[in-house]
């Protein structure tokens, strides 16, 4: 009987923690705070498994047999996992394999609660980065976890994000409890011109999509497929790469070019960043040679590499590891290509076409010090969360870019028949005024700081200034010969060069940017679509902050309530970000919408669910991408005779874009 009793209260527990979302929010906000400090004695339900629970004597509650958590122990026992207070890069290959073993082990818990004792355990006993990965990755894959929202990577690990200049007056403030707001400023001097677009690349919202895409899409995936993950690698870095060309144009700087390996890397970079534990981050001089970076890689084989897969563009196909042939000419050919390029675990031939973007981002962030003479930590481009600080990164991704550019610029244009819907005739569009500026942001410091029970916190933050844009709007009128659903795709194009020469649409196709893509239904006669920047589906609005998403976790559990919160996606461009900065004079930009059928949708219900609105470059989470086009579509090809593009469903016209 008192048997019977204590496993209806585990179930009822159970229960409880399966589907309280609010007491789930509280669990992970709970796991993921001061992650370099012990458990706080007052989450006791945290610090009591942490103690007591043993994983081994759980495994029923597993559904892979416990398999997951006999490997992670054995590693734990046998003393070979990384130690804590130590650096971590998940592009080093031991590290990423323990941090995968722990995401292992959340992802093949049965229940929340199995889920929350695991990750408690284990936070007490690994390196904190390779915790905070494997958190961060089960959470955003595990279907226990699905609605809850995943703290600001800023506010969690604020090193990685902050420069530390700010870090050391954020400990100051701490040892004199002093409470304190720091300016934040961008890396370099006006003497460097890449200074002028650094408030892009080191914005936290970009760094957070950045990292949030490859956890949305990791490149170790071999879970459920995730469908056109490697066309997804090509499209949200092919539009983080336009995105950066046309804040350089903002500020009158050239495209940025891209990398080669045997030419001298132009711009130096010195990140102004440290880590919690092991030193600064390498700093690189100006005009420095690729040097081979010992048990990484050489440059040599890099070359090698590049040259197989530019070879397989030519040949129109891909060797399979089996020895078969896969064809790439076709619309698929740049997932397959993607797969490659990164590369993912769903490539077909890793041994034959390697992992060129992956094993770039290394050297690249090694080139300080190539033959580890130094014992020098990870570079900046050996992490997602600060790759896109170093110019470079846009550098590495003009040249992956150009290599994707080179397959579809070898597939036929579109013809009229396969850009026609004649069942409508755009007649106008009316645009609102596109104009953005300059404001400041706070985040918190909080999580920086190690913390003991007995030492009250202080309140610490930094402040950043960020670009933003005034909301804007889009009246789209169409005339429709019958009733029918349609898909919408509006786009902007840079309309000058850097020397202010207007460039034909089949030079500047390359750079258009997506700004929305969408779903709607149009009646016989005229119609008036009307969309808001607000309703962006490549972009999300700021995340809820930590110290908010704890608040509002604890108030919620203390009073059985449900949380605020119901946008859970982390991954997707800022919705402040949607337009480059443009100029003071105003910077003129090509608007592009198209209008074709709504058969282009995947889902029946797209024209009135918008299923988590970022599915632009961060698709439909756990179902197939929406679109059933070519991501970029129709400005991925070639477009030799714009009189094939000038469709009645097309309309084009000049929109300026100013700064204020």
């Amino acid at each position: 009987m008192q048997w019977a009793v204590v496993t209806a209260v585990f179930l009822a527990a159970t229960v409880a923690a399966d589907t309280n979302v609010a007491y789930q929010q509280q669990t992970i906000n709970r796991l993921l705070y001061k992650i370099s400090s012990p458990i706080k004695s007052t989450f006791t339900d945290l610090k009591q498994a942490a103690q007591s629970w043993n994983p081994r004597e759980h495994i029923d509650k597993t559904s892979d047999g416990g398999a997951a958590v006999k490997r992670l122990m054995d590693e734990l026992e046998d003393h070979r996992l990384l130690k804590q207070h130590h650096w971590f890069s998940l592009f080093n290959t031991r590290q990423r394999e323990e941090a995968l073993m722990l995401v292992d082990v959340l992802l093949h818990s049965r229940d929340f609660l199995t889920f929350k004792n695991n990750a408690a355990f284990f936070r007490e006993r690994m390196n904190e980065g390779e915790f905070a990965y494997a958190l961060y990755a089960a959470v955003t894959h595990s279907y226990l976890t699905r609605y809850v929202v995943l703290p600001p990577l800023y506010e969690v690990t604020p090193h990685l994000f902050t420069n530390s200049e700010v870090i050391s007056k954020a400990y100051t403030a701490k040892m004199t409890q002093t409470p304190g707001i720091f300016k934040m400023e961008f890396t370099g001097s006006k003497k460097n011109p890449e200074q002028r677009v650094a408030y892009f690349g080191e914005d936290v919202g970009i760094n957070s999509h950045h990292v949030h895409w490859h956890l949305d899409f990791p490149f170790w995936w071999t879970g459920d497929k995730i469908d056109r993950k490697g066309e997804l690698f090509f499209w949200a870095h092919h539009q983080l790469t336009a995105r950066y060309d046309a804040e350089r144009l903002s500020n009158h700087l050239p495209p940025v070019d891209e990398l080669y390996w045997d030419r001298p890397i132009k711009d130096g970079f010195a990140p102004h960043t440290v880590y919690k534990y092991g030193g600064e981050f390498p700093t690189r001089p100006d005009n420095k040679e690729f040097d081979d970076v010992e048990g990484v890689a050489r440059i040599r084989d890099l070359k090698v590499l590049e040259s197989r897969i530019h070879d397989a563009i030519a040949h129109g196909y891909i060797f399979n590891a089996d020895g078969t042939h896969t064809d790439i000419d076709n619309d698929h050919g740049i997932d397959i290509l993607g797969d490659i390029i990164e590369s993912s675990a769903y490539s077909t031939n890793v041994a034959y076409y390697g992992a060129l973007h992956n094993q770039a981002h290394r050297v690249l962030g090694a080139q300080a010090d190539p033959k580890h003479k130094f014992n020098l930590p990870p570079g900046v481009m050996e992490h997602f969360e600060t790759a896109t600080r170093d110019p470079a990164f846009f550098r590495l991704h003009k040249y992956i870019d150009g290599i994707f550019k080179e397959h579809k610029d070898k597939l036929p244009p579109y013809t009229e028949e396969d850009l026609l819907y004649s069942n409508v005739r755009i007649t106008d569009v009316e645009v609102s005024e596109l104009s953005t500026y300059f404001e400041d942001f706070e985040f918190d410091l909080t999580n920086a700081l190690d913390t003991t029970e007995n030492v009250n916190e202080v309140s610490v933050k930094t402040r950043v200034s960020r670009l933003n844009h005034k909301p804007f709007s889009m009246n789209i009128h169409a005339h429709a010969d019958h009733d029918d659903k349609v898909t919408v795709r509006i786009y902007i194009v840079p309309k000058y060069d850097e020397n202010h020469i207007e460039c034909d649409i089949d030079e500047s196709r390359w750079g258009a940017i997506l700004l929305d893509t969408f779903w709607t239904e149009v009646h016989a006669g005229d119609n008036e679509i009307k969309r808001k920047s607000s309703e962006s589906s490549v972009a999300i609005p700021d995340r809820v902050s930590f110290p908010q998403l704890i608040h509002d976790a604890d108030v919620a559990v203390a009073n059985r309530a449900e949380l605020p919160h119901k946008d859970t996606r982390s991954c997707g461009h800022p919705q402040r970000l949607l337009l480059p900065k443009g100029t003071k004079e105003g910077m003129e930009f090509w608007l592009d919408v198209f209008i074709t059928s709504g058969d282009d949708a995947v889902h029946d219900d797209l024209a009135v669910h918008d299923h988590g609105s970022t599915h632009g470059y961060c698709g439909i989470r756990g179902e197939k991408y929406p679109d059933k086009r070519p991501m970029g579509f129709p400005l991925d090809r070639r477009i030799p005779d714009i009189r094939v593009y000038k469709v009645p469903n097309q309309h084009g016209h000049v929109v300026k874009i100013f700064h204020h």
